[in-house]
């Protein structure tokens, strides 16, 4: 029997070390690094079983149409590519307490109706989880419990019932193999764990969905390549002190990437939002210097946002820059090609900008409406009434043009909107856009400081 070797491995990013040290070599993190037994055997020196020769298939086979198991929650199924594709593996991540266990729970239920399907549980007990679902009036739904941590008694349960369809596993953190003499959740246990679940959905088409923790900076804890392994990666965000929730689809083999899910979260659970546009907009004032309105646009889904900025005066010479939802480095850009393009100057001011309502947004095109709104905020003079704006500012100060800029406008106006203020570009290639709608299209950022400009100046 091989002796045991001792080896120290990353928990960030899975770079092993020979002996321990406070910082890995591979991700420069600190205090990440678990010692870990491995077999002494070196892959060169083992000897490969005599191998299967399989058959070519061509892309132009025919193959059976996927059958997508729906789960009547219009936004969920939304952001999985109209329903779960059967042999398929998700990966959902979220804060805690963010409501990723809820969210699943409510799936289940609803899945359960037409479909048999389990819910593994590897931190709570079948009293807490059963509690929760009579809370969420689910208490008679047909959902299978288990609270499981050993990955071989799962695929043995798998094995055994092959009417299950659907499982979930919360979370894979939690789950542990034998053959392995480390601690759940490490690197080895969570690769090892994963690749058993993935290759038995795989081979008996049943659907996975994986629950993972995430790190402090917001990323899936565990190896990189748990997210390459998996069909599908979601997260499920939003702000403690907001109401709603935002499911993104960040990777997905079967839909859409960058599709968003809107939830509101309420005494009953999570409700859908067929309309987040309204949601994100209520409570605004035209009349407000400061705030404009973004026309964005989140995987198919067109989202009016609105955008707050505040400038106020520094008087200890060393001004602030502070973001929330948005790109420091962005901000700062957009301040500069201002102070340069324009000859508007920030640099003894305090600069606060925000995305209401909690929505993080990483679209360039989101540049024209920041701008404007940082230029309200200055003047104190506020945004045209009714209009919204997009478009991407380049580093000269033109204006570029955004995808999906007929989508946008139909939103804006369904809402009401008047006057949208677009790249000159875009509005070339329109070849239709709504009639109630009054479109400003620029070249430049120079072009909307007439906007902002006391009629008195």
């Amino acid at each position: 029997m091989a002796k045991p070797q001792r080896t120290f491995i990353c928990q960030a990013c899975g770079h092993r070390h020979s002996k321990w040290a406070g910082r890995c070599e591979g991700c420069e993190q600190w205090n990440s690094l678990m010692e870990e037994l491995e077999g002494s055997t070196t892959p060169t020196s083992q000897k490969l079983n005599k191998g299967t020769s399989k058959t070519y298939t061509r892309l132009n086979d025919s193959q059976p149409s996927l059958h997508r198991l729906t789960s009547q929650i219009e936004e969920f199924d939304r952001v999985c590519g109209s329903g779960l594709v059967p042999g398929s593996v998700i990966l959902l991540g979220g804060d805690p307490g963010i409501g990723k266990s809820t969210l699943l729970l409510q799936v289940m239920a609803k899945l359960s109706t037409q479909h048999h399907v389990l819910y593994v549980s590897g931190e709570e007990s079948i009293d807490q989880i059963q509690r929760r679902a009579h809370r969420l009036g689910l208490s008679e739904s047909p959902v299978n419990l288990i609270a499981e941590t050993n990955i071989s008694n799962i695929l043995a349960t798998l094995t055994k019932d092959k009417t299950i369809q659907v499982v979930v596993i919360d979370s894979i953190q939690t789950l542990f193999s034998d053959s392995i003499e480390s601690s759940a959740g490490t690197v080895s246990q969570v690769r090892l764990c994963a690749h058993h679940l993935i290759t038995h959905a795989k081979a008996s088409g049943l659907v996975v969905i994986l629950v993972g923790h995430v790190t402090k900076e917001g990323t899936i804890a565990g190896p990189k390549v748990l997210e390459h392994m998996v069909d599908t990666v979601l997260y499920f965000e939003g702000e403690r002190g907001h109401h709603f929730r935002i499911l993104r689809a960040v990777k997905n083999r079967y839909g859409a990437c960058n599709e968003i899910g809107v939830f509101d979260m309420g005494p009953l659970g999570l409700e859908e939002v067929s309309n987040p546009s309204a949601l994100f907009l209520a409570g605004r004032s035209d009349q407000s210097d400061g705030s404009t309105v973004f026309a964005g646009l989140e995987g198919s889904r067109p989202l009016l946002v609105e955008i707050q900025a505040l400038v106020s005066h520094c008087p200890y010479g060393n001004p602030r820059r502070s973001v929330i939802g948005w790109d420091l480095g962005r901000l700062n850009m957009i301040l500069a090609v201002l102070e340069t393009r324009c000859g508007i100057t920030f640099a003894n001011k305090d600069v606060y900008l925000n995305i209401a309502g909690g929505l993080k947004i990483n679209e360039p095109g989101v540049d024209l409406a920041a701008a404007a709104s940082l230029l309200s905020a200055l003047s104190g003079i506020a945004a045209p009434q009714g209009a919204v704006f997009c478009g991407e500012i380049g580093l000269s100060g033109e204006i570029r043009p955004t995808q999906g800029m007929d989508v946008r406008l139909k939103e804006a106006a369904k809402l009401g909107f008047k006057a949208a203020y677009i790249p000159e570009s875009s509005k070339q290639q329109l070849t239709l856009f709504p009639a109630e709608l009054t479109v400003y299209d620029k070249q430049h950022v120079r072009q909307i400081l007439d906007l902002f400009v006391p009629s008195n100046a």
